[in-house]
């Protein structure tokens, strides 16, 4: 594993303006370097339960997540509500520098808002390949539920991508270190900042910790970096060999 630098931003989505938020991210990142950007759920929308006006139906999102990559030659990874077929879908992407493209949708919904009365969830784990490092890629309301992203030594990092309100911030703090902690990897979360369209405040909460729980993250501004080290992961998970007694189970959908 390569040592990759990663650079999130506290993101104040402008509410239901994709072209806006293009503008906005462009602007926000042009003098930022970085191995992977990683940006907020449904960073070009605000987290909605309209997807009826908000949702791409021409991969606009995906698009501009692209033509970004290309241009900084990086990877860029955030989520965005799409239509395919008769489902709406939280989707999360995760673009290389060349343009490929994989992502991963939401599986928990997030039912105290009535997500999943309008979106459908998605049924698999997704684990992606980046310069050596295996990253699972997870959206928000997933953190809750540790069962569906144990470690089964098959990753070295989890991604999550959130809209996480102030009222709860607390949980979102707290279990992020707790993944960490539990499955020994890189947990990397980002939130986005502002008020959206509900009235609901978002303070900045970003963070990346170590399998240790600490926060390997520094803030510059709107930016959140960090770099994982290959060889410091290695180590510790050598030293400590606590995912050899992890308890065997079956996820059934």
């Amino acid at each position: 594993m390569q040592c990759l630098k990663i650079s999130a931003i506290n993101l104040d989505i402008i509410w239901k303006d994709k072209m806006a938020n293009f503008n906005l991210l462009e602007k926000e990142l042009e003098n930022i370097s970085a191995d992977l950007f990683l940006l907020p759920e449904m960073f070009s929308t605000g987290f909605s339960m309209e997807p009826e006006e908000i949702a791409d139906r021409n991969h606009e999102s995906l698009n501009w997540l692209k033509k970004f990559a290309e241009t900084k030659d990086t990877a860029i990874c955030g989520s965005a509500s799409i239509a395919e077929n008769e489902n709406f879908r939280n989707r999360l992407y995760f673009v290389t520098p060349g343009g490929e493209a994989a992502h991963y949708d939401k599986r928990h919904l997030f039912s105290y808002s009535g997500e999943d009365q309008v979106y459908s969830p998605g049924n698999e784990r997704v684990i992606v390949n980046f310069k050596g490092w295996r990253i699972l890629l997870q959206v928000c309301y997933d953190l809750r539920f540790p069962v569906f992203v144990r470690n089964n030594g098959d990753y070295d990092a989890i991604f999550y991508v959130a809209n996480w309100p102030e009222t709860r911030i607390d949980a979102w703090n707290t279990l992020l270190k707790a993944r960490a902690i539990e499955n020994q990897c890189y947990v990397f979360g980002v939130n986005r900042i502002g008020t959206d369209g509900n009235s609901l405040h978002y303070p900045a909460s970003t963070y990346c910790f170590f399998a240790d729980g600490s926060v390997v993250s520094e803030v510059e501004g709107n930016i959140v970096s960090a770099e994982f080290d290959g060889e410091k992961l290695l180590e510790f998970r050598k030293r400590f060999r606590f995912l050899d007694d992890r308890d065997e189970f079956e996820i059934k959908y």
